[in-house]
Formats: structure tokens, C-alpha cells, sequence
């Protein structure tokens, strides 16, 4: 199956959709440092530019598209300027799916974009993405064309190109990852395609781990943790009621460097993993404390909030600090550890303060994958992808409809 891949980044979304099976045919991405990143790591098609000059004739058919619009607009520590931000990258978003016409798309985005602030405009992101060919009219504000989008839906009308679009608010941290990362995805299937879909499962929970912690040795065990932090960590943990959780445990800092020496205390053994070197100059103040060992890593940040690195640190157990090294936020990303990274530390990380985890990613668009495979094998089936509606030349669209 074939995928364009935008706004792509360092590569995480992009890493995960691949590792599901899809085989890019363009990635589009801004940002020299991020593309020489990608460009050194993978054989893929990257184009560097700017999205919005981006011509997807000649790419042919395309099962996905894949990407995370810039989240400035919506982010927590920004302006929260949504539409009027010319960063707000989603109109892009919606006339890649209009004029590929993929059989699905997966979107991301940043927690804020579910803000109270952001309602309406979260809706009429959804209904541009439902029917992308009810396109806003010149100088039409954009209130006045989610009104029109909102009749179009409720008409039942199944005319013109039409996904169906669900969105969820996902934490990485239940999905093994060991970071407590909460990014909404938005997932849309072609209509004509009849899939029936919903989001995977959750594997992991912060009940889990607080189980093991004062019920197991395991965690202890595999970490050779001594007995007296042992018994600090156990009566610092929750105690859980009832029996044990069924999920996996949440997945830790100190899981996620199993195996990386210390930096900053072992520089010479760090010296032999790529992008680990110890970085000064860490200091903790107010709402920027770091990250505990033995707990998944808070959100990592891109970099532009706060004291240079934000949150980007380690928080040892006898509360010293240090700046994560490259290569550990890369695992608390789940990047592949002979994945390479440009730039300087400050660039890199914010590379990846901005990336999706590649295992969330991952789990994601495979269960895409699977859907579009069971589309493909079902009896019947409407189309196979990328062939032509009966009474229609492949590549031709549908009339336009009156709105």
C-alpha cells in the first residue's frame, strides 16, 4: 500500500505508518535540519518545501496520508490562534485528501486542539475532512462555512467524496509507551470502502505499574535495584485495591534507558551509543522539575517554553537533575536506536519534542492496515482502491454538488 507523508518532521508518524506496511511515495517536510534528518536514516522520497506549494500530480494511487499539521496554533504553551495563525496547516491537510483521494488518512495534533477555546473549530476541522470537497467559497469566513459543512452532513447526502471521521484523545504512556504524551488523532475512512472501525484497544496503565511496584519483584529484579530503594519506591507507590490489573504495567524512564549508560556519571561507556553525550547547565524551577526515573517521562517538550530544554530532563532518585541526552529522548520517543538526528542539541530536541512516538504511530496505522486489508478481501466490496466509481474514468471527479 502506498502513502504520502505530511508535515513529517523527524520522522516518528512516518517510522510508525511504515513500520504498518505502507510504502511512502512523497514525504513532505519544511525544515532543512528535520529533512536532513529523515533523508539520512531512510531511502524516502522527502521534498523540502513548503506544503502549500506542494503538487501531488503524478503521484498516482494512494491508499493513505498520513501527518501532523504544525501545532502552534493549538498548542498549550502558544497563542491559540487556531484559524487565524498562518501556521494552522490543516487546510493543507484537506486539500491533500481532496485531491488524492486516499482510502483513509491519519492526522495528529497537540492536546489543545480538544480546549473549550477550539470546540467549534475542532468541528469544522472533522466536517472539512468528512466531505473535502465542499470547499469554502471566496472571502467566505469560516464560521459561515462550518454552517454550511453542518447542513451538508445532516442532509445524509452520500454524493462527492465522503469519510467517515472519528477522533480520540490518546495517551502514548497506555500504549507502551514510556512517556505520558497525549496527542488527539484524527482517522477518516473513504465511505465507499464500508469499514466498520474503532480505535486499538489500550495495553498499559499507571494501576498496573503502581501493582507492580508493591506487589512483584520484577520491576526490581530486571533493574537490580537494592533493597533499600526497593523499599523506598514501594512505599512511595499507590496502593491499588481489588485484584490485579489485567493491562501491562506503564512502561518507565528507568525501562527506557535499560542498557544506556549514564552520561553524565559513565562518559565513556555513553560514548559508545550515537547522539549521547551529557548536556549542562539543567535547573529546576517551579512546574519544570523533570522527569522521574521510575515513572513514564512527562510530555516532551519542543524546546521553546521555559529555561532551554523545559522539561527535557531526568530527575534522579536523590533528586538531582540532568538534561536528557538526545539519544534517551529518542527512546522515550521510541525511535530505533541507529536512528540518526541533525542539528544541534537545542534543534534536535526539538525535532523531537515535536515527533509522535513511533510505537504509538505504529499501533495506529496498523490497525488501519488491517482495515484496509479487510476492505480489499471483503465479498462484494465496493471498489478495490484507486479504481474508477461505476460511470466514471479513473482520476475523474465527481459533479460538484450545489451548497
Amino acid at each position: 500500500m502506498r502513502s504520502v507523508e505530511l508535515f513529517a518532521g523527524a520522522g516518528g508518524l512516518g517510522l510508525g505508518v511504515a513500520q504498518a506496511g505502507f510504502n511512502h511515495a512523497a514525504v513532505v517536510e519544511w525544515d532543512r535540519w528535520a529533512c536532513d534528518t529523515l533523508k539520512d536514516n531512510k531511502p524516502w522520497p522527502v521534498t523540502q518545501g513548503d506544503v502549500r506549494l506542494m503538487s501531488y500530480d503524478g503521484l498516482g494511487t494512494i491508499d493513505l496520508v498520513s501527518g501532523g499539521p504544525p501545532c502552534q496554533p493549538f498548542s498549550l504553551g502558544g497563542k491559540h490562534n487556531a484559524h487565524l495563525d498562518r501556521r494552522d496547516m490543516f487546510p493543507e491537510a484537506i486539500r491533500a485528501v481532496r485531491q488524492l483521494r486516499p482510502r483513509a488518512f491519519v492526522f495528529e495534533n497537540v492536546k489543545g486542539l480538544t480546549r473549550a477555546t477550539f470546540q467549534n473549530y475542532l468541528s469544522y476541522i472533522r466536517l472539512q475532512l468528512a466531505h473535502p470537497e465542499v470547499t469554502a467559497r471566496p472571502d467566505e469566513p469560516w464560521i459561515d462555512h462550518l454552517g454550511r459543512l453542518e447542513r451538508h452532513e445532516t442532509s445524509g447526502s452520500t454524493s462527492g467524496l465522503r469519510y467517515n471521521v472519528v477522533l480520540r484523545l490518546l495517551n502514548a504512556a497506555n500504549h507502551g509507551v514510556p512517556q505520558r504524551r497525549e496527542r488527539i488523532f484524527l482517522v477518516g475512512f473513504r465511505l465507499d470502502l464500508g469499514v466498520e472501525w474503532r480505535f486499538p484497544d489500550e495495553t498499559h496503565s499507571a494501576a498496573a505499574l503502581a501493582w507492580s511496584l508493591t506487589h512483584e519483584d520484577d520491576y526490581f529484579d530486571r533493574h537490580r535495584i537494592g533493597r533499600a530503594e526497593r523499599l523506598l519506591l514501594r512505599e512511595a507507590a499507590p496502593r491499588i485495591k481489588g485484584d490485579k490489573p489485567t493491562a501491562l504495567p506503564w512502561l518507565t524512564v528507568r525501562d527506557a534507558f535499560l542498557g544506556l549508560p549514564d552520561p553524565e556519571l559513565q562518559p565513556k561507556a555513553a560514548r559508545g551509543f550515537p547522539d549521547h553525550r551529557f548536556i549542562p547547565g539543567a535547573r529546576s524551577y517551579p512546574g519544570h522539575t523533570g522527569s522521574p526515573l521510575d515513572a513514564p517521562a512527562k510530555t516532551l517538550k519542543a524546546g521553546v517554553h521555559g529555561v532551554p530544554g523545559g522539561e527535557n530532563m531526568l530527575r534522579r532518585p536523590d533528586g538531582s537533575i540532568r538534561y536528557f541526552s538526545v539519544r534517551e529522548a529518542a527512546r522515550l520517543q521510541t525511535f530505533p536506536d541507529d536512528f540518526l538526528f541533525h542539528g544541534s542539541w537545542t534543534e534536535t530536541m526539538r525535532q523531537l519534542g515535536n515527533a509522535v512516538p513511533v510505537r504509538l504511530a505504529g499501533i495506529v496505522a496498523r490497525s488501519v492496515a488491517d482495515q484496509l486489508h479487510l476492505s480489499d478481501e471483503r465479498p462484494g466490496s465496493l471498489q478495490p482502491a484507486g479504481e474508477a466509481a461505476p460511470g466514471r474514468e479513473r482520476g475523474q471527479r465527481p459533479p460538484k454538488q450545489a451548497h
